[in-house]
């Protein structure tokens, strides 16, 4: 029937809104979660998206309700709740239900004559944050929208609070730009870097052998990364954990304490000169100043300099069904179009090599040569088969069991996320910042970079168990770039036009 939540596979169609009524009898009631989703509801990683948003001026909290009903809610996972218990082996559905969005938009009292620091009093409240869950008898998303003046540029704070089962960290964070416009154009959306391709219209026929054997080769590399990648992803599922004080088995299971988040905004323009200087990618840069900022920490902290045989890991989910991308997404709330959505996870398992070194840059180049391995390698589509092989064969629980087994096995979680490259406002609010994180994974600490105009903001949330101290692992991973930059100088590896503002060289 027309406008019924009917889909196909990865497919969502929108809720027509009637001026601000939704008629929810004109839709289908039902639908199974996927796979994938059902995950995301089990006790041991029952995983929830925070997103903090710094807003220049205070938040018109009607407003943003206002606004709600013909954008937000048009999505049909915003307006759905889940019904079913795991426990008791029932199959979860999405159910549809009517919102009350004023037990989705919460606005805490603050006392700010008493409040000495405005930035640990947000901490404080993610922190708090942490220890809950969404309300399951609601659809599983809130915003809480603090009067919290951080400085002249923050005069608001916007958070939101998302199930991660609604769909993947990418596909989420392209929902939320999708409600988002350009200052500068308010009726146009952000603009998001593409990735660049490279297209060879070269035909000599000398050219053409050797792109045979090029290819060949090519195939050679990616079969046997692919095997290595394979094989050490059912040894960790089965037996291989990581080695490091931040995984204590002493502690027990970490899935289910708080977590602490810490924030730091830097320039995004210095990890470009630093990609400019080794020919690599911002990813790159990424990678290696959390190796480097890890490596200075642990250091620092148990005296561990490369020789202690330290396995330090992180997983990665990625989402092999594409996003549909925030235009898409857009469309779907304006125009009533369908736009692709859902959770179809493989695993990349990424190892941080930790220890000292006497040049910074050996760091970025370590992280490069890592990349770049992955890249060719099918490890996310073998171990997403893997996993739906398992299941088919012997049940969901012992699916499950091998996704608790990869978790608990390893240690970080890592994620680089790319932003708009100018200023956008949400709901007519200027952004100062942003910066996504989660918790509920079985991970001792989550690494989020998220970049938003000429900055990078990096975003730790942390076990305090493992990391007493984040603020410092913080300012360590910042740091790291900083001496990686002053390397990239010293070196002159790039030429004076390359250098970012406020940099110079002493060379004739």
């Amino acid at each position: 029937m027309e406008g019924a939540l009917r889909r196909k596979k990865g497919v969502i169609k929108p809720i027509k809104v009637n001026k601000g009524i939704i008629n929810l009898e004109d839709y289908e009631k039902e639908e199974p979660l996927s796979p994938s989703s059902v995950i995301f509801h089990k006790p041991n990683f029952n995983i929830h998206i925070l997103a903090m948003m710094g807003c220049k001026t205070t938040i018109d909290v009607e407003l943003c309700k206002s606004k709600t009903p013909n954008t937000l809610l048009k999505h049909p996972r915003f307006s759905s709740i889940v019904v079913g218990d795991l426990s008791k082996g029932e199959e979860l559905k999405w159910v549809r239900t009517e919102v009350d969005l004023d037990k989705h938009f919460i606005v805490p009292k603050i006392d700010l004559e008493n409040i000495e620091s405005p930035e640990k009093y947000l901490e404080d409240y993610v922190y708090n944050l942490s220890k809950t869950t969404l309300d399951k008898s609601r659809p599983l998303w809130e915003i809480h929208i603090l009067h919290l003046k951080l400085s002249e540029d923050v005069k608001g704070i916007g958070i939101f609070r998302i199930h991660h089962s609604l769909g993947d960290g990418t596909s989420l964070i392209s929902l939320m730009l999708a409600l988002t416009r350009k200052t500068s154009d308010p009726t146009a959306l952000p603009t998001i870097p593409a990735q660049k391709t490279y297209v060879d219209d070269n035909k000599h026929p000398k050219l053409f052998i050797w792109r045979w054997i090029l290819a060949l080769w090519w195939m050679l590399v990616l079969s046997w990364n692919t095997l290595i990648d394979v094989l050490m992803f059912v040894a960790t599922s089965i037996f291989l954990k990581d080695k490091s004080p931040l995984k204590s088995s002493s502690r027990g299971s970490v899935v289910n304490t708080s977590r602490r988040f810490v924030y730091k905004t830097f320039s995004l323009d210095d990890m470009k000169f630093v990609k400019t200087a080794i020919g690599g990618t911002v990813n790159d840069v990424a990678l290696g100043i959390t190796q480097a900022g890890l490596s200075r920490y642990l250091n620092r902290k148990y005296g561990i300099n490369g020789n202690d045989h330290v396995r330090l890991r992180s997983v990665l989910l990625i989402n092999i069904r594409p996003s549909g991308g925030i235009q898409a997404l857009a469309d779907m709330m304006e125009k009533d179009t369908e736009a692709k959505w859902g959770n179809s996870f493989g695993y990349v398992l990424l190892p941080f090599t930790i220890g000292l070194r006497d040049d910074p840059l050996d760091y970025i180049r370590e992280a490069k040569v890592t990349v770049d391995r992955k890249k060719n390698s099918l490890e996310v589509f073998y171990t997403y088969f893997i996993a739906e092989i398992v299941k088919k064969l012997f049940g969901a629980k012992l699916a499950s069991a091998l996704s608790d087994k990869i978790n608990s096995h390893t240690t970080i979680a890592f994620s680089n996320l790319v932003g708009p490259m100018e200023e956008i406002g949400f709901y007519g609010h200027p952004l100062a910042f942003l910066a996504p994180s989660s918790y509920g994974q079985p991970h001792e600490v989550m690494i989020n970079f998220q970049s938003y105009i000429n900055k990078m903001t990096l975003v730790l949330a942390v076990d305090e168990n493992a990391i007493p101290d984040p603020h410092q692992l913080c300012d360590d991973i910042v740091d790291s770039l900083k001496l990686v930059k002053d390397a990239v100088i010293a070196k002159g590896l790039v030429k004076n036009s390359a250098l970012p503002n406020g940099c110079a060289t002493t060379e004739q």
